[in-house]
């Protein structure tokens, strides 16, 4: 068994003992009576997590959180800005003519943080007016949900085509909403995304071109002079890195990017 494996199985038994082996305490069915004779007399106690007035229980906290995580990439990709920010990076490095440079994980690490940049106000007002409320006790689960959605469709609605919108309305066959604010989120969650697909297209259209011109020349080059077996790539990769570093292409990418959500 490798390191690997016996650090996961290390962590499952320990989650396993504290989930099951601690004994949450309500999970106490019964108080028995001292003693057999007055058992005609005792009594069931059973106490369910956020009736004391005290908020959740711990556990059902890690429980909801286990499952928040294991959402979290579905909810990352479809409802916040990480999907048009790593495809416009990852065209970016193609227009550059560079495979593997920068790494995949260096692209989604600044693609993520800047995900958290942009979605910061949104957030905010889901931890303020949904997370803390229910921690507290103020809020039940549902209603939590309900208030979260808020903050959340509002985003993606800015952020959403007309034309995207009435084409997932349509594909799904539902009754016009009277407002767009009443649109159900399986339909507004896809038609976000084609949204950010397009935008991220059209930026990458834009990084292209000029690398397009510099490779172009560079290939006209070679065949006036008699070297066509030179691949054009190894020439124009130099010029292509130059230009993109004065003019602060990164820079410049990410502020397109951030620009774009107002």
């Amino acid at each position: 068994m490798t390191l690997l494996h016996r650090g996961i199985a290390a962590v499952v038994v320990s989650l396993g003992l504290l989930l099951v082996g601690a004994g949450p305490s309500w999970a106490t069915t019964a108080t028995p009576s001292p003693s057999p004779s007055a058992s005609s007399g005792s009594t069931v106690n059973i106490q369910l997590p956020g009736t004391d007035g005290q908020g959740p229980n711990s556990s059902v906290v890690m429980l909801l959180a286990l499952t928040v995580l294991a959402v979290a990439p579905a909810i990352l990709l479809m409802m916040t800005s990480f999907t048009k920010i790593i495809v416009v990076l990852s065209l970016t490095r193609n227009a550059l003519g560079l495979q593997g440079v920068p790494p995949n994980q260096v692209l989604a690490g600044l693609a993520l943080f800047l995900s958290l940049f942009v979605m910061g106000p949104v957030v905010s007002a889901v931890n303020d007016d949904a997370l803390q409320p229910y921690l507290a006790g103020d809020l039940t689960f549902s209603q939590a949900v309900d208030v979260a959605k808020v903050p959340v469709s509002k985003f993606m609605l800015d952020n959403t085509r007309p034309e995207e919108l009435a084409l997932m309305v349509k594909v799904s066959k539902e009754d016009p909403p009277a407002t767009k604010s009443d649109v159900s989120m399986t339909t507004l969650i896809p038609a976000f995304v084609l949204s950010e697909l397009r935008s991220a297209f059209i930026i990458g259209f834009v990084i292209f071109v000029p690398f397009l011109v510099i490779d172009m020349v560079v290939s006209a080059g070679l065949m006036g002079v008699g070297m066509m077996m030179l691949p054009p790539v190894m020439i124009s990769l130099p010029f292509k890195l130059l230009l993109f570093v004065l003019v602060d292409g990164w820079g410049l990418v990410v502020t397109s990017l951030v620009t774009s959500y107002g």
